[in-house]
């Protein structure tokens, strides 16, 4: 018995150091802005609290969205983080993964929602750590009532919120749906 339960344990570790990997790589993406070029998550964090603190005479939302696309035999998975400045437009922040096998709507569906939710975890930690804490992001998902998506509403919008998120779905995720589709 005591060979069988080490046996187990390789694999078992290989796997979560595999996780581990994969988390840490996600860490140190590289971030696009049509205003900013290449930027590093900590570049995109300041030049989001700048423009805030530039007008503080508007209200403001963060939104992180992502959307994919299927090509070349992998998936490309575009998330974004949007700053909207009600009533005066907004700056945007996107990075691409692309992963193998990933290649039903569904299965699409369920990364793109993972990605914006970890994306969304790491803005709010950030957040309340630099003096943006009133800044909760909103999730902008790649589903809706109507289509091809519409069976995984309840489903994806479940996971958000039990992630304590708001969200939109489609017509009104333009996070997912305007932003991030325009560099998938």
């Amino acid at each position: 018995m005591g060979n069988l339960s080490r046996n187990f344990q390789k694999p078992t570790l290989l796997c979560f150091l595999s996780l581990f990997a994969v988390q840490l790589l996600a860490m140190v993406e590289k971030f696009n802005s049509p205003s900013y070029g290449v930027l590093e998550y900590e570049g995109v964090i300041e030049k989001v609290a700048e423009y805030i603190k530039q007008d503080t005479h508007y209200r403001y939302k963060i939104i992180v969205g992502t959307d994919s696309e299927n090509r070349n035999g992998g998936t490309d998975f575009v998330t974004a983080i949007i700053v909207h400045r009600i009533g005066k437009g907004g700056l945007y922040f996107w990075y691409r993964k692309n992963l193998k096998n990933i290649v039903t709507i569904p299965d699409r569906i369920a990364k793109e929602t993972q990605f914006s939710i970890e994306l969304a975890w790491k803005v709010r930690d950030t957040f309340r750590h630099n003096g943006l804490s009133g800044y909760e992001p909103e999730v902008h998902l790649d589903v809706g009532e109507v289509g091809a998506t519409r069976d995984m509403v309840r489903w994806v919008t479940g996971m958000v919120l039990g992630s304590g998120f708001s969200f939109k779905i489609k017509p009104d995720s333009f996070g997912a749906t305007k932003v991030a589709d325009r560099h998938t």
